[in-house]
């Protein structure tokens, strides 16, 4: 019997916007700042250094390196498994206008072993979602 294994994603992605940049240009052939701005012409640029790429999909490359390590050597089973209990943990709610933890999310995720710019500066007291939970409840059922 052959083995099935999946390979792994590669350990250096390639960005899929290198690509040739063309800006609008004016009359003379250069860019024309006052018709177009400064920022419109900047977010049509691709990566400015190699490794933006690499950072800006580090959590999804690290999942997928994840996933494919399991699965060849536990088996189809324990990918499978993890991704069920975490759509599991995603759809688990509060009540509106209370905070949640999303613990079990960030177990699966291993997320809790992290400190993170969320975990210092996102205090639940300074949410703007606090009212009247009976208001918010029939919102969330459709009744108002």
């Amino acid at each position: 019997m052959a083995s099935t294994n999946i390979p792994y994603p590669p350990v250096r992605p390639q960005p899929d916007g290198s690509h040739e940049i063309k800006l609008p240009e004016g009359p003379y052939g250069v860019p024309d700042i006052m018709l177009n701005g400064v920022q419109s012409s900047k977010s049509k640029l691709g990566a400015v250094h190699p490794l933006e790429y690499s950072e800006m999909h580090w959590h999804e490359n690290k999942v997928k390196m994840d996933l494919a390590m399991l699965r060849n050597t536990q088996g189809i089973h324990m990918p499978l498994r993890l991704q069920m209990e975490k759509n599991v943990a995603q759809k688990i709610n509060r009540l509106p206008g209370m905070h949640s933890s999303h613990l079990m999310s960030d177990i699966l995720s291993g997320r809790d072993e992290m400190i993170d710019f969320e975990d210092l500066l996102n205090n639940p007291a300074d949410c703007e979602a606090i009212g009247d939970i009976h208001l918010l409840m029939e919102r969330k059922s459709g009744l108002l």
